[in-house]
This record gives C-alpha cells, sequence and structure tokens, in this order.
C-alpha cells in the first residue's frame, strides 16, 4: 500500500502556547520531532518559553543529553541502538499523532532507560512510535531531559537557585509533563488520560514521579517496565552535596559554584569521576540520582508510597532472565536433557546444596530445563515482589507481568533486559531476533493489545489474556507471558530468595564483566 508524505506550510501545523510548529504527515501519521518544551542553565529549575514568531520547523530529532563516555557500539543484535547529537539544550520532546482533530486520544509518554545517567529517546530503534500511534490510535510522546550530573547533582547548600539541583532530571520531566498538559490537546490528545511509562530507567522514572508532588495531576496512570531494582544506579541521593560540591571546586581550581555553571562539560565529568571514588568509598553523596528532600519524597518501599498518587493505577513487570541473560550460555540449551541441566546447577553451586533449588525452580517453571536457573533474574524480581506488596497496599489497581519467551537467538536464548520493548510498542519487525514464525505475532498482539487496554481503561485486561485479577496485599496475580501465557499467583515468591542465597556469589563475582555487555 502506498504511504502518503505531505509536508508544506498548511499541513501538521500546530499552534502551541509558545508558539506555531510544523511537522510532517506520513503513513497517516502526524510526526513532530525535537519540539522544545523548556530551557533551562545548567543545575537549574527549567523555565518556560519564552513565545517565538512565525512557525518553527519540528522535522529533525532535538539533542540528547551528554553522556559521561562515549557510546560503544556493542550488542547490537541484542539490543539494536542508534546515536545521536548531545548538547545540554536537551530540553525537547517528539509526537506522534493520527491526527489533529481535538479526539481526546489516550497519550503515551515513554520515559527512556538508562538508568539516571544515560540513554536517550530515540537510542533504541523499538522506541520509534509510529505503530504504536496508528494501530493503537493513540498519541505517542517521547522525551529527552537532563541525566548523569547535569540532572542529578545536588548543590543546595551553595544557594538557594540550586535548591532542586539534586533532581533538575525529574523537574525537566515534570516540566514535559505541564507542556503536555497544556498543548497536547491540540495534538488530538487526551490531557486527562496521560500514561507514562519506561523501562528500566524510565521505569524508575515512574516511580520518582510518583513520589515528586510537582508531577501530582499530569498524568493518570503508569507503566513500569523493569524499573524496580535495588541497585546503586537507581538508588537515591541521601545526604549533603556539600562535599562533593567542593571537591569538584577543587579538582576545577575555581573557588564559587557558580563557575560550576560554565566549566566545560568534559573538564566537569573528569573532575567528577576522579572525585568520586574517595567520596562513594567514603558513604558520602556521590549524585547522578534523585536526590531526596522537599520535592522527591524518596524510594516508595522504604518510604511508603504517596497517598496522594493511591489512585494512580500501574503496571508492573519484568523479564526471565534481566542482566543475567545478556551473555551466551557455554552449552547449547536447544540440546541439554534435564539431568545435563541439574549436573550444570550441581557443578555451580554444589550437589547438596543445589537440591531445594531445582526443586523449587521445577515447580515453577515445570516447562524448563534446570540449567535455566543460571540466566534467571533475581535482582529484579525479588525487589519487584515487595514493592507490588506495598503498592497495593495504598491502591487497588496494579497488575503483574512477567515476560517470559525465550529469544530466537543461539539456539534459545532466555529473553534480556530490554528484550520485551519492541513487542509492547509493536516494533518487532525492527529487532530481529524476535522473529519466530507463529509465535512472534500471536506474543507481539498479546503485549500491545494489553498496553492499549490499561492505557483506554486503566485495566490491561484484554480478550487476548486469560483472566488477570489486580494484585493484593497477599496475592501477586502475575500474567507469566511465553508460548503458553497463564496468570499464575505468588509463584515465584518461594523460588526467588533461595535462588538468591545460591546464585548472588556467583552474580557478583560476573558482575563487571556482564555490565559490559549491557545496552541501555
Amino acid at each position: 500500500m502506498e504511504k502518503k508524505f505531505v509536508y508544506d506550510e498548511d499541513t501538521a501545523v500546530v499552534e502551541t502556547k509558545s508558539g506555531k510548529i510544523r511537522g510532517y504527515f506520513y503513513d497517516d501519521m502526524y510526526i513532530f520531532k525535537g519540539i522544545p518544551y523548556a530551557k533551562a542553565k545548567r543545575f537549574h529549575a527549567p523555565k518556560p518559553l519564552e513565545p517565538w514568531e512565525g512557525v518553527r520547523q519540528t522535522t529533525s530529532y532535538g539533542y540528547v543529553c551528554p553522556l559521561m563516555e562515549m557510546p560503544k557500539p556493542e550488542g547490537e543484535l541484542l539490543v539494536p541502538h542508534r546515536y545521536w547529537v548531545m548538547n545540554e539544550d536537551c530540553q525537547n520532546l517528539n509526537v506522534w499523532s493520527p491526527g489533529l482533530d481535538g479526539q481526546k486520544r489516550p497519550v503515551m509518554v515513554w520515559l527512556h532507560g538508562g538508568g539516571f545517567y544515560a540513554g536517550s529517546s530515540i537510542e533504541q530503534a523499538a522506541y520509534e512510535g509510529e505503530n504504536m500511534c496508528k494501530l493503537g490510535q493513540v498519541v505517542v510522546v517521547s522525551v529527552n531531559h537532563r541525566l548523569n550530573l547535569l540532572g542529578y547533582l545536588d548543590l543546595s547548600t551553595f544557594g538557594e537557585e540550586y535548591v532542586n539541583s539534586g533532581n533538575a532530571g525529574t523537574d525537566d520531566i515534570v516540566a514535559a509533563l505541564q507542556w503536555i498538559h497544556d498543548n497536547i490537546e491540540r495534538f488530538g490528545g487526551d490531557p486527562e488520560n496521560v500514561i507514562v511509562f519506561g523501562q528500566s530507567g524510565g521505569g524508575a522514572k515512574v516511580t520518582t514521579l510518583l513520589q515528586t508532588p510537582a508531577a501530582d495531576g499530569l498524568y493518570a496512570k503508569g507503566i513500569n517496565m523493569s524499573g524496580v531494582i535495588e541497585d546503586p544506579a537507581t538508588a537515591d541521593g541521601e545526604g549533603s552535596g556539600e562535599k562533593l560540591g567542593r571537591a569538584l571546586l577543587k579538582e576545577l581550581k575555581v573557588t564559587e559554584a557558580k563557575a560550576l555553571e560554565t566549566v566545560p562539560y568534559e573538564a566537569l565529568v573528569s573532575a567528577y569521576n576522579k572525585v568520586i571514588p574517595i567520596l562513594g568509598k567514603a558513604g558520602e553523596y556521590i549524585g547522578g540520582t534523585p536526590y531526596k528532600n522537599a520535592f522527591y519524597k524518596g524510594e516508595p518501599v522504604k518510604n511508603g508510597f504517596r497517598e496522594e498518587t493511591a489512585h494512580i493505577p500501574l503496571m508492573v513487570g519484568s523479564v526471565f532472565g534481566e542482566f543475567n541473560s545478556f551473555s551466551p550460555t557455554p552449552y547449547d540449551r536447544s540440546k541439554l536433557t534435564k539431568e545435563e541441566g541439574i549436573r550444570i546447577v550441581e557443578q555451580a553451586i554444589g550437589k547438596e546444596e543445589s537440591q531445594e533449588l531445582i526443586r523449587l525452580f521445577q515447580e515453577t517453571y515445570p516447562e524448563r530445563n534446570p540449567a535455566d536457573l543460571m540466566t534467571m533474574d533475581f535482582i529484579f524480581s525479588r525487589r519487584e515482589i515487595s514493592y507490588i506488596r506495598e503498592r497495593s497496599r495504598c491502591s487497588g489497581g496494579v497488575w503483574s507481568y512477567l515476560f517470559n519467551l525465550d529469544m530466537n537467538l543461539d539456539g534459545g536464548r532466555t529473553p534480556w533486559h530490554c528484550a520485551d520493548i519492541p513487542y509492547f510498542f509493536h516494533n518487532t519487525e525492527l529487532a530481529p531476533y524476535t522473529q519466530e514464525q507463529g509465535v512472534t505475532e500471536r506474543i507481539e498482539k498479546l503485549m500491545f493489545d494489553s498496553f492499549m487496554a490499561f492505557a483506554r481503561t486503566g485495566n490491561p485486561e484484554n480478550p487476548e489474556v486469560p483472566r488477570w485479577e489486580a494484585c493484593t496485599p497477599e496475592k501477586e496475580s502475575t500474567l507469566v507471558i511465553g508460548k503458553e501465557t497463564a496468570v499464575r499467583e505468588n509463584f515465584d515468591h518461594e523460588l526467588i530468595p533461595v535462588l538468591e542465597k545460591y546464585m548472588r556469589p556467583i552474580y557478583d563475582r560476573n558482575k563487571e564483566e556482564r555490565m559490559q555487555e549491557i545496552q541501555h
């Protein structure tokens, strides 16, 4: 079928509160790229845009936040990536809309992964919004914002102007949500039905918004994909940032915090990398993650979910293997017998020690070879159990899922961190590893339809899935997505702590090597 393209003075022109912008029309969608939503000085809160005259061209992706190290292209077969021009002027977003017609469609706001230190709104090929927009008839928005020490460096002891510099990146996201609230109706979206969703660090950003009072009223639902993790990369920053600030001043040979605003970014990063090992070893604040203060109430399992967000329904899920499945196994899973799998586990942790673990694994995953527990995640899933339990105490709308579909790679590999993204975006065509005849299309439809049902109603149930109830503190009803999809109750709660007991030492020994292979 021929796809229509239009770019002229009359098509895809929208009057925003700051001025007119022009995108383009393609394949039944209106597309806008690189729309500025705010402006900000380094370490300061974002401010609304000054109005402009004329029509601003928005057909090119905007700058992404500068990273602290040069991206290294690798692992592209597992997580297809794109890299883009970096600049601190990165407060911009992209919009895909089925129509500029006033129909109040759900608005899907994508928060990218990469922890709070890396990534971008277009970093992964599967982040493209066209298919979600067209097939789901929703407005899709993806957001760039400040990261790393630009977005999360507490300098509050150096002056009132830096009062929330420790959460500048989150302030950017709030500013983007405010822009969406003020303008999205002109793009055919419903400002009262904004769904924030993200994976990995993006999922953690969804949680951070729940704990940020300034975001209240700017979103209606949340989807947290592999974003519940107890890890230094996403842990709250606490304590004063004064020692870190003074260490940076000394290393850069300047005397006032104001000078940090204009130091070249590369010099700032170099100084930061020199001082944080010493401060980190001493247990001092080192920045790089949301900062607990009056503007951000802190990680909810530790500090409690805010009652003001109790009405917000959530989808929360993870992937069977997460970080543990990035590396190929030293054995061929497709030819491995059950007995051989048991021997692999016994050799890794001991024959006697492995008996209980193997028994629990086989009861939880009877369809899997026991060797698969060697690549099973416990980092995300352990924390997720308590997260869902605590969230369901204050909300009647928490739905749990697990992506349990092996990927068509190396004769079959347990799914890794990010493997589920193409299915939820309906972008499996952009990720070759997803292709499996008779499986890909069916699972993609199931996952996409669940997302779209949740976006519209706040409940992900739809004709593609079995009866799927919201979780309670006593019962986690998990949609286990695989070739045979089923809803199971508390199905892995006994297994996870035992898995961590025996696998944590192995995980920690191999962590550095494994993390080098991880793409955001």
